[in-house]
């Protein structure tokens, strides 16, 4: 029913723990496929995927675009995006099904939780899923539950370098109203790597100030410039 579609580049060291937390939905004929779409990894990305039976595809990198790959490979009727440093918590695949039974024209997104133990990243975590809650503008890092004929109407992930999630969000919701994002209950267990680097605050900040120069018309080409910039140097 389901076909996951995973971008991924240089993604070895988090890619199995994302990958394992699909294998019960899979046992349970929930999820028909997995795909893995590389962006040109220099480590053993494709090799893990490989072992779990996952298809491995190769693409330019770009979430975007390996993203929107994945959706045109797909065979399922159904969609779950996730990236390759997230790993569903035990049991995700029950509520999924429910979803999928009982709202077939709603998109849902899982309630973000991050993988490091502490008072910074409780709090940055809960400030996501309040700004989700109400200004519907989850990231990608909660996954993307949707079927494919819905994603089709909204006109897929488009091909951009940085703001690919918050796109195609925004055309979902100009089209459907916002009632058509809901939030399930199982968790999102995402890697803390970026925020523990850069240190919470500053990244929340960079973050909203991308957001932000986004909303007000900045290019994703521009964006993404200033942030693989940023992160080369730090």
């Amino acid at each position: 029913m389901i076909s996951v579609v995973i971008p991924a580049l240089n993604a070895e060291a988090r890619i199995a723990e994302c990958l394992n937390a699909l294998v019960p939905a899979t046992v349970a004929e929930l999820v028909r496929e997995v795909i893995v779409v590389d962006g040109g990894s220099a480590d053993n990305t494709r090799e893990i995927a490989d072992g779990f039976g996952a298809r491995v595809l190769a693409s330019p990198p770009g979430r975007g675009g390996q993203l929107s790959e994945g959706a045109r490979e797909a065979k399922g009727d159904w969609l779950l995006f996730l990236h390759a440093d997230t790993a569903l918590e035990e049991g995700w695949e029950k509520e999924a099904r429910a979803f999928i039974e009982t709202a077939p024209d709603k998109a849902a997104v899982f309630t973000l939780q991050f993988d490091a133990k502490g008072f910074a990243p409780d709090v940055v975590a809960a400030g996501a899923m309040a700004r989700t809650r109400v200004f519907k503008t989850p990231y990608g890092d909660q996954g993307l539950l949707i079927s494919k004929k819905l994603y089709k109407e909204a006109g897929g992930y488009a091909d951009l370098p940085l703001m690919e999630d918050v796109d195609f969000i925004r055309r979902l919701i100009r089209m459907k109203g916002r009632s058509v994002l809901r939030v399930l209950n199982a968790k999102a267990v995402t890697s803390a790597e970026r925020y523990e680097r850069d240190g919470y605050a500053r990244r929340v900040l960079k973050n909203l100030w991308t957001l932000t120069r986004y909303t007000f018309g900045a290019s994703p080409e521009e964006l993404a410039k200033v942030y693989h910039r940023s992160k080369q140097a730090s």
